[in-house]
């Protein structure tokens, strides 16, 4: 069964090429084998280059040696447990399955679905999807499934709803009305690199403040026309055997639960402001801040947290839930549906670490930057083309700081030199390090999304992701690039008190 209909067109044939590679578990076993066999060969002829920050030789690493063999044997299994996705989608799910098997995830459905306008699910799933990225990863783990729920409940096809959903999450992630993590992140990264040229330039979390929040709304605008115009019409109608689950007004027992689940939520908003608020707030970063705090950075705790008691709270109110062994069933039945991603991250997560231990990402990403580096073109140009190279690098490298900690030092000096802000270079890399994650396998959560979409469709494979993604990835970059050139032509502040030019 499948839920793409039968017109043709280039993307059937992607899809098609795509699925006809081997199980994605296998794929990513192929690809380590392949980093293996490359990194031997990289090493034997003596690829290398120099990290543009430190100035260190980068060399490739034989992981075919001696030494890269016994890695490889004695880090295996810590390759496995370490792998960041896993533990943050275990721990989400323990707390997200008592929430649905209490009725609680149902219940707010479609106490929603009821009030929000039909015309507008499509857009308020992109925009909350967006936006989620203040929360770190809470989009992959709830946003994206819950869409395709969503998307069930009101008869659309469920595999459109979560195309919608990490269109937003991840195409859109460094777009966001609020500063995210990301923000004093790569601030930090730009702050190093502008001192290459200006040793007492400080790039504040703030810097891409006003851009960003503008291409949060360019991003759920963009989204919502590709699902309506693009998406739904290739997908088609929906006709898998995961059941609709019917949009009915609560009754007054479901209402009772959802009101006291909301007392919970809100029990947990107050100890957490309790937390933060106060200058020397038990929940403050190390510095003090907000960014930095356990409140934000394990954000996943919180989550577990709250949608557990919530759920229980829910499920005791309307009577799903009799004794507190009911709470466990619920997280052991929500468990099982982590099986095949378990075994998929198994192979996912040796060809990641492989691929950085050998250098062969690294190099790749330095040699690339030297090339753009010598270039001597225009900004409009110059912009567009670092957009495309660093998409491309996400082919290569999943980390925006690990991407930017190489870029930053390159290409910071060079719009400096030519008379602009290390903060415009920064905006444009934020650009390139989103369009193409959602058609990227280096992406960390990609495994867990073809396991959402095999939910509704078994076959789907990596080309299904890649097929129904790339009509989002192409037109973000389009929309993308068209406001930062608005940007530029206009001379906009990217941010509070931030020009686009250098020495102004």
């Amino acid at each position: 069964m499948t839920t793409i209909n039968s017109k043709k067109g280039i993307l059937y044939y992607i899809e098609k090429a795509g699925n006809a590679l081997p199980h994605p578990a296998l794929l990513f076993g192929i690809l380590a084998l392949t980093a293996l066999v490359l990194s031997a060969i990289g090493s034997l002829l003596g690829w290398r280059g120099a990290h543009p920050a430190t100035g260190e030789e980068i060399e490739i690493i034989n992981l075919l040696s001696r030494d890269g063999i016994h890695r490889i044997i004695l880090e295996m299994v810590t390759n496995y447990t370490s792998f960041a996705p896993l533990g943050i989608v275990m721990v989400a799910l323990l707390g997200i399955g008592v929430a649905e098997t209490s009725g609680m995830v149902r219940a707010a459905i479609n106490a929603m679905l009821v009030k929000t306008p039909a015309k507008f699910i499509t857009f308020m799933v992109v925009f909350t999807a967006v936006i989620s990225s203040v929360a770190g990863d809470l989009g992959y783990i709830l946003i994206i499934p819950l869409s395709g729920v969503i998307f069930l409940s009101v008869g659309r096809n469920p595999i459109v709803g979560m195309s919608a959903g990490f269109a937003g999450v991840s195409g859109g992630f460094s777009a966001n009305l609020f500063i995210t993590s990301l923000d004093p992140l790569l601030a930090g990264l730009s702050t190093e690199a502008a001192r290459i040229i200006d040793p007492e330039y400080i790039v504040l979390p703030t810097a891409n403040y006003y851009f960003m929040a503008v291409s949060t709304l360019l991003i759920a605008i963009v989204g919502t026309i590709v699902t309506v115009k693009w998406t739904e019409p290739r997908l088609g109608k929906y006709t898998g055997d995961v059941e609709q689950e019917e949009i009915v007004q609560p009754t007054a027992l479901e209402k009772k639960g959802l009101r006291y689940a909301g007392f919970t939520f809100l029990a947990w908003f107050i100890l957490i402001a309790i937390g933060l608020i106060p200058g020397n707030g038990i929940l403050r970063g190390d510095s003090g801040g907000f960014l930095d705090s356990p409140a934000l950075v394990g954000f996943i705790t919180f989550l577990f947290l709250t949608m557990a008691t919530a759920g229980a709270v829910y499920g005791f109110t309307v009577g799903t839930f009799k004794k507190s062994e009911d709470v466990i069933k619920g997280m052991n039945d929500n468990f099982k549906t982590l099986a095949s991603y378990l075994v998929l991250v198994f192979f996912a997560a040796q060809f990641v670490a492989w691929f950085r231990w050998s250098n062969l990402g690294l190099l790749l990403a330095i040699n690339g930057a030297d090339f753009l580096r010598e270039a001597d073109i225009h900004l409009i140009p110059l912009v567009i083309i670092f957009v495309i190279f660093t998409a491309m690098t996400n082919f290569l490298m999943g980390s925006a700081s690990a991407k930017w900690a190489i870029m930053g030092p390159v290409f910071i000096p060079i719009f400096m030199l030519l008379g602009y802000s290390p903060e415009l270079s920064q905006a444009v890399f934020r650009v390139g390090d989103s369009i193409t994650n959602v058609i990227s396998p280096m992406m960390s959560f990609f495994a867990l999304i073809i396991v959402y979409y095999q939910k509704y469709d078994k076959k789907a494979g990596i080309g299904t992701i890649v097929a129904t993604m790339l009509p989002f990835s192409i037109a973000f970059f389009l929309g993308w690039v068209a406001l930062l050139i608005i940007w530029i032509v206009f001379g906009l502040p990217l941010g509070p008190g931030v020009s686009l030019f250098y020495g102004v």
